[in-house]
């Protein structure tokens, strides 16, 4: 199958490479809901010391940089309850944490999770989660311009290899809010 980003000879449709991903990014896979074919989600097995964007675009091209986005796990709080949330962004761009974010979770303060809740209540790796498996019961907050790409890069939910989305698939995931300005320069 020819990749939909160029760069990537060896990408394979996702629900043929079940193994490569970790479980809770498997199962959304393997149980996708959404109207974007699951096969039209591709897997590119890439080396997991190139998994941080900057060292992955240095290696594969500069040009990725605008087609590739982060996912984070925030922390929004209010009367010591603390929701947990992933952020969708270009990598372009930064996350709009005391602004965008807080706002939507309707927090007093929000802040980036510690690498520790992130890889936890993921179940990924860090340096690999995606948006693409996570609780349920999660936000999924989704900047504009990566819903508005073809095909957008993230993480596969492990440091070794990354996804290849079709950016309107992000809408569709469970829990996804797509908002405008959640990416900032």
């Amino acid at each position: 199958m020819r990749a939909p980003i160029g760069h990537f000879d060896d990408a394979r449709p996702a629900p043929s490479c079940l193994d490569e991903l970790t479980g809770p990014v498997s199962d959304a896979v393997r149980h996708w809901p959404g109207s974007v074919p699951a096969d039209q989600i591709l897997y590119v097995d890439t080396d997991p010391e190139w998994a941080d964007t900057a060292v992955f675009v240095e290696h594969y091209g500069r040009d990725l940089l605008e087609r590739s986005a982060n996912c984070v796990v925030v922390a929004g709080k209010r009367a010591g309850e603390t929701t947990l949330a992933a952020c969708v962004v270009l990598s372009t761009t930064r996350v709009d944490v005391n602004g965008v974010v807080r706002r939507q979770l309707g927090a007093r303060k929000a802040s980036f999770a510690s690498m520790d809740t992130a890889t936890g209540e993921t179940g990924m790796e860090y340096g690999g989660i995606t948006p693409l498996g996570l609780p349920e019961a999660w936000p999924v907050l989704v900047d504009a311009a990566v819903v508005d790409l073809p095909y957008v890069l993230v993480g596969s939910g492990r440091r070794r290899g990354k996804l290849l989305v079709p950016g309107k698939a992000f809408a569709e995931l469970p829990g996804a809010v797509v908002l405008e300005g959640l990416g900032v320069s």
